[in-house]
């Protein structure tokens, strides 16, 4: 069951992401993850 919590969803989205490209060393711009965690971490203190 995937998360109702939208904070929570991105938070996992940018982990995973951050796994992928160190363990396979793919090119992910520093700026998306960037965005990715700042959106996360709003949404995870506002409680949405």
């Amino acid at each position: 069951m995937i998360t109702k919590n939208i904070g929570m969803l991105l938070l996992a989205i940018y982990l995973i992401l951050v796994g992928i490209m160190v363990l396979f060393h793919v090119g992910i711009p520093a700026v998306v993850t960037g965005i990715l965690a700042l959106i996360a971490g709003i949404l995870i203190l506002i409680g949405k």
